[in-house]
């Protein structure tokens, strides 16, 4: 925790009761509170990350990653965060990082930080992962313009500004990708820092199946320049 600074991490969650006791009690070394989103899971996580000291809500069903991340910053924002951390539920992104993560918003060079798993560690990735991920990137620049190495990192983290400023509407991955228009249309300063990655499942995550429901859903909704 950093004094005068109010943290709050934001771990959207579906079906995560074997990684979210263990997740939220390493974030919560490094923020001030933690709020997990269940998204209409049908095991135990809404009862792990309570028992772990998490603020819990929950969808009645499963809207998917961006709803349910959207879900959590306005909670966040409701409780005056000054920075807003979003991360996996599923343990594949390391909360000690949290540090390196939002101190260029406490040094007021960023508006938006995003955790960038190819700036150093793309060597690390599943291959199927890299081709998905690319292709991802090139979509989103084409609809937005900016080059960003890794557009659809789960570990942000948003100055209050920045969070009361963007408005997702997408509710599935591509999510990830309007974050990034809105970052160009708010004009919002933001940088990229390295994070290592732990794949603990490579299946899981943005599928082919993905990137062609998040092309859609960009298309449909004329989100672009």
């Amino acid at each position: 925790m950093i004094e005068n600074y109010r943290i709050i991490a934001v771990l959207p969650a579906y079906n995560e009761e074997t990684s979210i006791g263990k997740v939220v009690s390493k974030t919560m070394d490094y923020v001030d509170h933690v709020i997990v989103i269940d998204d209409g899971s049908s095991d135990k996580t809404y009862e792990n990350a309570k028992q772990a000291g998490a603020i819990v809500l929950k969808h009645i069903i499963n809207r998917g990653a961006g709803a349910t991340t959207w879900t959590g910053i306005q909670a966040a924002l409701n409780l005056d965060a000054d920075i807003i951390v979003t991360i996996d539920a599923d343990g594949q992104h390391l909360p000690e990082n949290i540090p390196s993560l939002i101190r260029p918003i406490l040094e007021n060079n960023a508006d938006v930080v995003i955790g960038s798993r190819f700036k150093d560690n793309i060597d690390r990735m599943p291959f199927i992962k890299k081709i998905g991920n690319t292709l991802l990137n090139k979509i989103t620049y084409i609809f937005y313009g900016i080059n960003i190495i890794d557009t659809q990192s789960g570990f942000k983290a948003l100055s209050q500004k920045a969070a009361s400023q963007i408005n997702i509407s997408i509710d599935r991955y591509g999510f990830c990708s309007e974050l990034i228009g809105e970052i160009r249309k708010k004009k919002l300063r933001f940088v990229e820092v390295s994070i290592p990655t732990i794949y603990l499942n490579k299946n899981k995550g943005t599928t082919t199946y993905d990137g062609i429901n998040i092309l859609f859903d960009l298309i449909l909704r004329g989100i672009g320049r």
